[in-house]
């Protein structure tokens, strides 16, 4: 049964709900579906399945582009309803004969959209009737099926079990419905009626000739018991005792002491420290503080090659239609007519390192959004279609939140706490060293920062670690390798709490998204210490590997926590972002995958080279 049937402009504003249904939603379906879906550039899906407690809905929606219409219907998941999409593009052309913008309420349609959902249901019905008639074919074969288990003497048993069973024909013809093998119904193959009689008495022939012998069985049977009391005769003459667990010694190459473990972090000289390079010295101000400029250059060119490479295979067109055609505007676009131009778009977003998938999306969400609309005049579909994808694109990279840390900084130390920031990411990524540049960005505002040395499992990690403590001069709180780092973590924002640090930044080991274990450890940290903020560090270079890695890492801290409202990554961190040229899609497979802003990119090798995302330049680049 139809729940709920909205039509809204996309504004926001309701014109029109369907009182006679008025079942109340369970949650906020609309809304989801509005802030994850429509807003997100995914309209092109085909539906949205929303779970609320009690209930789970899907979505299924169209839009007037012309008019700036969403026509929305909503349904139990569970019911499958046929006639959903026909009743929205009924109600859609109706509703467009009688929509005026300076209308509000729409009482009237009521009449009018009762008839129409009686017509698809009606349609609906005789659809459910017609398909019975292609299941009488099945259920003919399986009466026949029966009978012919009784031409065998009566043997039900031996012709199931048989792999050659005949349909007891004789050699005489059959139809073709029934004139099949129904020992293997994969190898049934039409052919005439003398053929198929021919072959089914092959078949029975095999089927008497070779039936099915218990005395063959219970032999196998006899012969498989002696091979198994061979096999425990050699096994008890040898002398293995399988409960005793075999483990392997290590090997000794002289006469000295062997350490019970490779961990040197506990006793570290103190005098260590006048070795290092102590960063007294202010290497500057932060790429962070730094406003980029943007060029605003005409992007007439562009325009230019989306036109040339969009119709490679188009007739060319009169100078005369042309000329007409871009005064005096198409009269509504079609499909048809945007595919090339989305198809130029797609293919250079995938030479910018824009995975496959998320382009695809991006194009048919484009499509979606342009389709019906009529094109205005001197304007060629080449530069609508850019147009509407340079929206789209700005709508996805521009944060829907507040990316400000240092107000959110400042809001818990009013609260008496530190604000604890942990980084996460693949194996190689580079999150210590951003986590370095992150903690020098913050001094430079006069946060007090604590770092916190949670990778116990890469050797070398927290002397990593410990080097960039003393060039910055923040204190680190660490315990050595082999421990939980779930505790470490625990301790040290309770060390924080106590010293007054501002800030803890959380270091932790790299972890591939396949690790189960390893990520079972992390969603455990993240439970037990409750971050404010979850990083995700990736690098730029990645093309496709970013929707596997970041869709599998939300996918297994939601899966593996035990809270029921499990945390997943709130921002992410581009990192080897001065390596990439212009392969700057990375950076919206990442946002368009997870929904989490770009909170800071890694540019270079020094702790200044951290900066914000510009989302103007990234889609500048990614258009160019």
């Amino acid at each position: 049964m139809l729940e709920q049937l909205l039509i809204f402009t996309r504004g926001g504003l309701i014109l029109w709900t369907c009182k006679e249904l008025g079942n109340a939603l369970k949650g906020s379906p609309i809304d989801t579906l509005i802030r994850s879906c429509l807003l997100e550039e995914r309209s092109g899906a085909a539906s949205y399945n929303y779970d609320a407690p009690g209930a789970s809905y899907t979505l299924k929606w169209t839009f007037h582009n012309d008019l700036g219409l969403v026509f929305v219907a909503v349904y139990q998941r569970i019911l499958h309803l046929l006639y959903v999409d026909e009743l929205l593009a009924m109600v859609k052309h109706e509703f467009s004969q009688i929509y005026d913008p300076k209308r509000v309420e729409y009482f009237d349609f009521d009449e009018t959209f009762r008839q129409l959902r009686k017509e698809a249901e009606a349609r609906a019905e005789e659809l459910k009737k017609v398909k019975p008639v292609g299941k009488s074919v099945n259920d003919g074969r399986k009466l026949v099926m029966k009978k012919g288990s009784g031409f065998d003497g009566g043997n039900k048993k031996n012709n199931s079990e048989s792999n050659e069973g005949g349909n007891g024909d004789d050699g005489k013809g059959r139809k073709l419905e029934n004139g099949h093998s129904y020992g293997n119904h994969n190898a049934a193959v039409v052919q005439g009626n003398r053929g198929m009689g021919l072959a089914n008495g092959k078949e029975n022939a095999s089927s008497n000739n070779e039936a099915f012998d218990v005395t063959k069985l219970q032999k196998l049977k006899n012969k498989g018991g002696k091979k198994t009391s061979d096999t425990s005769v050699v096994s008890k003459g040898s002398k293995v005792d399988p409960k005793k667990k075999v483990t392997k010694k290590n090997r000794v190459w002289d006469d000295t002491p062997k350490d019970a473990k490779l961990d040197f972090t506990d006793n570290v000289e103190e005098n260590v420290n006048e070795n290092i390079e102590v960063m007294a010295a202010d290497q500057g101000e932060s790429m962070m503080d730094k406003e980029e400029i943007v060029s605003s250059d005409s992007e007439d060119d562009e325009y230019e090659v989306v036109s040339k490479d969009s119709k490679p295979d188009a007739k060319k067109k009169g100078w005369f239609s042309s000329m007409f055609q871009s005064i005096a505007g198409k009269a509504n676009l079609e499909k048809a007519d945007l595919e090339p131009a989305l198809k130029a778009l797609k293919d250079r977003l995938m030479t910018k390192n824009v995975a496959e998938e998320i382009a695809e999306k991006l194009c048919e969400s484009v499509a979606a959004s342009l389709e019906g609309k009529k094109l205005a005049s001197f304007t060629r579909i080449s530069s609508t279609v850019q147009a509407a994808m340079e929206e789209a694109l700005v709508r996805i990279l521009t944060p829907r939140r507040s990316i400000d840390i240092l107000r959110d900084v400042h809001a818990a130390k009013e609260q008496r706490k530190p604000y604890v920031v942990v980084f996460v990411g693949v194996n190689g990524v580079g999150k210590s060293t951003n986590l370095a540049k992150v903690a020098y960005w913050l001094l430079q505002h006069k946060v007090s920062v604590m770092m916190a040395a949670c990778d116990t499992f890469r050797s070398g990690a927290v002397e990593q670690l410990r080097t960039h403590a003393r060039r910055l001069q923040i204190p680190i709180f660490d315990k050595g390798y082999e421990k939980d780092p779930a505790v470490v973590a625990k301790e040290a924002i309770q060390e924080a709490t106590r010293n007054g640090s501002d800030v803890v930044l959380v270091d932790t080991a790299g972890r591939m998204q396949d690790n189960e274990p390893l990520m079972r450890a992390l969603s455990k940290l993240i439970y037990l210490n409750n971050p404010d903020l979850v990083l995700f560090v990736g690098e730029a270079l990645v093309g496709n590997d970013a929707v596997d890695q970041l869709s599998k890492f939300n996918q297994k801290l939601a899966d593996l926590s035990t809270s029921p409202n499990p945390r997943l990554i709130d921002g992410i961190l581009l990192t080897k972002f001065d390596t990439i040229d212009d392969k700057v899609g990375a950076a919206l497979s990442m946002v368009y995958i997870s929904g989490s802003p770009v909170m800071f990119v890694g540019c270079g090798q020094s702790y200044t080279d951290l900066k914000k995302l510009n989302v103007k330049a990234i889609v500048k680049t990614l258009l160019k």
